[in-house]
């Protein structure tokens, strides 16, 4: 029953809210409050239900039904022996989900005596024979799902997981599946192989998983790629869903229905900053998977979508690397409210080394202070039916399925890759990214704002591994002659007899076939001002201080702070120090502060009243002492930039200003 309270106000109408907003605003239009983000969404500051009312997807067909999720981690750790460590000691503790990375040379399928040695346990486990994964699994029951990113490798990993579990007769149904994406595969850089290849391979799996492992997925449709490599949460769900067209129409060629190869495909997704954008990525693939199933003649039952969300490592940083806790938090709600079914959340400390105990504690308690104390696994799409997400939802799904079209257009995702289609929209996409960072648009806590020059570094770890020690192991094994691998059976019952990694490889593909596709390197966003901070870092080494800005701050407290603050932020950004001045009276004085100090780099601090009258004799004073000085001008008053330059004005710093630039060109002057 509604409160009598209420009765005595009238509910103000969405005009009324417009205007309440414009007065607010001092006389600006309400316009100005409306943005573009980088997927070409228009966002404005407020919604009503009439926004939402005509929206297609908001009848509760689309919802997923179990708002539960597994929890999962990655734990790169070279040797199987210290996989099998922690993977018992997070089990214990939260974990609910396996995820096993091969390392590199892994994915690919070599074994380790047939690469480099400094490639040998990056980026995962070295995995190459059934002992490995005896050694990896042992004492772990698989009664939770297991997943395994096995690169272009995941039929021959597959075969050794299999035949391991055999040896330790684990007889267990498996559920989880094989982040096997085919298309991604092309995008290494290194795969050695064909997609059609790969397709072959992987209606092999699929085969013995309809008998053996209903609930096993077989495919993934590698989504996070497209957001590691740069891109928008538009490209992530139009490239992702180009990319299970063509999944599904290799499939049928290879004799599956629909139905049958629907359920084997998992979408893994990055999770970014944007929080109500990323639980609107993920909504809207729900709806739009169900909509392309449909189209092909798939059931009900076949349009469930199965979701894998990581939280993105593009924006995490080597600086101030506690802020990449807050980050993953951020990261780790929006994958849960926007349905994952299974969430693996990075380490703060991803970017500089392997994680320690404590990281993977901090980043799995994040996933059960959501689950245990937020109750999210309670709710069923908490946020459905607000109108900004749903808006927001259809407006990606629209954008999203024009760019599949596009895509289709051009003949599907492998002729739009190989014809670098949407390589290029990703390096615009980054170049508009740092752009926005390099201004200072967007924002990096302990990055591009609020550095903490005084930060303790996070001490480098190394693993405790003996690469020689693994590459003769393999030296002095026989080669196992396989012949035709036409089913898995034969591919597990060779590696019980002893092939190896690389002998079932060779079984397989007699031969390279090396991808001419440009590759899609993953973006570090953050990494121009760790290259800034890092030169900072050197030259405090070097000089046995941190290179230093003078503030020349004139005139009273309330005529130079807030300038003299905004240039203290901005130059941290660059590992700059500051001399923080409490004030010049006169040009003088401030003159011979400067000389005695023997700094070269001057920023002015005061009013863009008095700089007509302060900057000329302060200029000439500083470069009379030194002509090699670097002055700066804290503020950017438009009608005296040209009168400034031509007193010895050589940069301005102002909200507009870019921070990455102008920190650089002073690192050169300085530093040379």
């Amino acid at each position: 029953m509604p409160s009598p309270l209420f009765n005595e106000f009238t509910p103000p109408t969405y005009e009324e809210w417009v205007e309440a907003t414009t007065i607010s605003l001092k006389g600006k239009p309400f316009e100005k409050l409306i943005k573009t983000t980088p997927e070409g969404i228009e966002i404005r500051p407020m919604y009503q239900q009439a926004d939402i009312a005509e929206l297609p997807h908001l009848n509760g067909r689309f919802l997923k039904t179990d708002p539960t999720w597994h929890i999962t981690q990655a734990l790169p750790y070279p040797t199987a022996v210290q996989l099998n460590t922690a993977l018992k000691a997070d089990l214990a503790r939260g974990q609910t989900a396996v995820l096993i990375i091969p390392d590199t040379p892994s994915k690919l399928g070599y074994n380790p005596d047939a690469v480099l040695s400094d490639t040998i346990g990056e980026n995962g486990t070295s995995l190459a024979t059934v002992a490995d994964w005896e050694q990896a699994l042992n004492e772990i029951e698989l009664n939770v799902p297991i997943f395994i990113d096995g690169g272009e490798a995941s039929l021959p990993q597959f075969a050794l997981l299999l035949s391991a579990l055999h040896n330790q007769k684990k007889q267990t149904q498996l559920t989880g599946g094989l982040f096997n994406d085919p298309i991604a595969a092309q995008l290494s850089g290194q795969c050695r192989t064909t997609p059609a290849q790969l397709y072959d391979e992987t209606a092999v799996i699929t085969h013995w998983a309809k008998a053996n492992a209903p609930e096993f997925t077989t495919l993934a449709v590698d989504c996070a790629l497209y957001q590691d490599g740069g891109g928008t949460a538009v490209h992530q769900l139009g490239f992702g869903l180009a990319t299970a067209i063509t999944h599904i129409r290799a499939l049928q060629e290879r004799g599956f229905t629909i139905d049958e190869i629907a359920p084997r495909i998992r979408f893994i997704f990055s999770i970014g900053a944007d929080f109500f954008m990323e639980i609107a990525k993920l909504r809207a693939a729900r709806l739009l998977w169900a909509q392309i199933v449909e189209s092909f003649g798939g059931s009900a039952d076949a349009q469930p979508i199965k979701i894998h969300a990581q939280t993105a490592v593009s924006n995490k940083s080597t600086l101030d690397a506690h802020s990449n806790m807050l980050r993953t938090t951020t990261e780790a709600m929006a994958a849960a409210i926007g349905g994952a079914d299974s969430l693996q959340t990075a380490p703060f400390d991803i970017r500089s080394r392997q994680p320690n105990e404590f990281a993977r504690r901090i980043s799995r308690n994040v996933q059960l202070i959501l689950q245990a104390e937020m109750n999210l696994t309670q709710l069923t799409d908490p946020v459905g039916g607000s109108y900004y997400v749903e808006y927001l939802t259809d407006q990606l799904a629209s954008h999203a399925w024009a760019l599949l079209q596009e895509v289709e257009g051009q003949g599907g995702i492998l002729a739009a890759l190989e014809d670098d289609y949407p390589q290029a929209q990703l390096k615009e996409t980054v170049a508009q990214a740092q752009q926005r960072l390099a201004m200072r648009k967007d924002v990096l806590i302990g990055v591009n704002q609020y550095a903490n020059l005084g930060e303790a570094k996070q001490p480098k770890t190394t693993p405790d591994f003996d690469v020689q020690a693994r590459r003769q192991t393999f030296a002095t094994l026989p080669q196992t002659n396989i012949g035709t691998i036409t089913e898995l059976e034969t591919a597990v019952s060779a590696a019980q007899s002893g092939a190896t990694l690389g002998d079932l490889v060779t079984a397989l593909r007699p031969e390279d076939h090396l991808s001419s596709i440009e590759p899609i390197q993953p973006v570090l966003l953050a990494k121009p001002f760790e290259l800034l901070r890092a030169n900072a870092d050197q030259y405090a080494a070097e000089q046995g201080h941190p290179p230093r800005v003078f503030l020349a701050n004139m005139g009273p407290l309330r005529q130079h702070k807030a300038r003299a603050d905004f240039a203290r932020r901005f130059f941290a950004a660059g590992g700059f120090d500051v001399v923080y001045t409490d004030g010049f009276d006169d040009v003088e004085t401030a003159v011979s502060a400067i000389k005695e100090s023997g700094e070269t780099a001057v920023c002015i601090c005061s009013s863009d009243d008095t700089y007509p009258e302060l900057v000329p004799p302060l200029v000439a004073g500083i470069k009379a002492n030194n002509p090699d000085a670097v002055v700066i001008l804290a503020g950017y008053p438009k009608d005296q930039i040209e009168t400034h330059k031509a007193n010895g004005i050589d940069d301005f710093i102002y909200l507009g200003a870019n921070c990455y630039e102008i920190n650089h060109n002073l690192q050169e002057e300085l530093f040379r």
